[in-house]
């Protein structure tokens, strides 16, 4: 009875997730007359391949996606850089200070300074329209930290004794060690970091100025709340602006959605293994 319970609303979580993806994957394919007599669901009608030549002809969707992509990666790197580099050091007992700087770190995660304060210390470091006010505020993740930190912590400590006696220091170790040994968690805390940067908005809003600097969100975001179109040439095309406009927002979507997609299945393997860290006990 329980395995039959849980197929079930697994598979009723599986169709209300991929339901939307479905049906805006239909409408941006569909006919302009078929989206107004609401004869669209999950199957496309009328094959219209038009809504994705006016997304990818638009320049300014190619300089967004240029720009969440840079975020993407630099962000991403950046915060596998110091979320590991600080996991270690909370994984070794033997630091200074280790619990109370650990108890320090466990608050964050509980209490924030809020956004007003965290925007005035980006704008006071000459971070605001810039690229880094992108990658840096957002480095660190207190849950990530903690779960490599835990993965860490279970890797046999006579393997570090033993660099000690091939004559490693403390970096030495990190690097030649602890580093390869712990790929399955580098590709679990990646994808949630990636994934994070790809869909992030709100820092964008806050922190950037310059539209040559907004990201996909950012456009996609203007486009579905505000009904605005990214080119003046779009607005001419059909004769029901706002139904293709839904359709052309549809498309907008799908393009910024599906790239971050396709990014889990050569993670998949390293994503449960990473996934079940800190579970086993003992």
């Amino acid at each position: 009875m329980f395995n039959v319970l849980s197929s079930m609303v697994l598979l009723f979580v599986v169709v209300v997730t991929l339901y939307p993806f479905l049906h805006m994957l239909a409408v941006s394919l569909s006919s302009d007359i078929y989206i107004m007599k609401n004869e669209v669901t999950i199957w496309p009608k009328g094959l219209n391949v038009n809504m994705y030549k006016l997304v990818l002809g638009d320049p300014k969707m190619w300089v967004a996606f240029k720009n969440t992509l840079v975020y993407t990666v630099l962000g991403t790197v950046i915060a596998l850089i110091v979320t590991s580099m600080g996991a270690y050091a909370l994984s070794r007992k033997d630091m200074a200070f280790h619990k109370p700087l650990t108890m320090l770190i466990v608050f964050t995660m509980f209490f924030g300074g809020g956004m007003i304060p965290t925007f005035l210390v980006v704008r006071s470091l000459g971070l605001v329209d810039t690229i880094w006010g992108m990658v840096l505020p957002g480095a660190v993740s207190t849950w990530n930290l903690i779960l490599m930190r835990t993965f860490f912590s279970g890797i046999p400590k006579e393997l570090e004794e033993s660099g000690r006696m091939d004559g490693l220091n403390d970096i030495g170790i990190f690097l030649r060690i602890i580093v390869p040994l712990s790929k399955a968690s580098f590709a679990t805390i990646a994808l949630f970091y990636a994934v994070g940067l790809w869909n992030n908005f709100m820092f964008p809003l806050l922190y950037l100025r310059s539209p040559d600097l907004f990201p996909l969100q950012v456009l996609l975001r203007n486009l579905v709340l505000a009904g605005s179109v990214s080119s003046g040439e779009v607005t001419q095309i059909g004769g029901d602006n706002q139904i293709v406009e839904e359709s052309l927002k549809y498309a907008t979507i799908m393009v910024s959605t599906l790239p971050i997609l396709i990014v889990y299945p050569f993670v998949q393997k390293y994503f449960v293994k990473g996934s079940m860290i800190g579970a086993v006990k003992g």
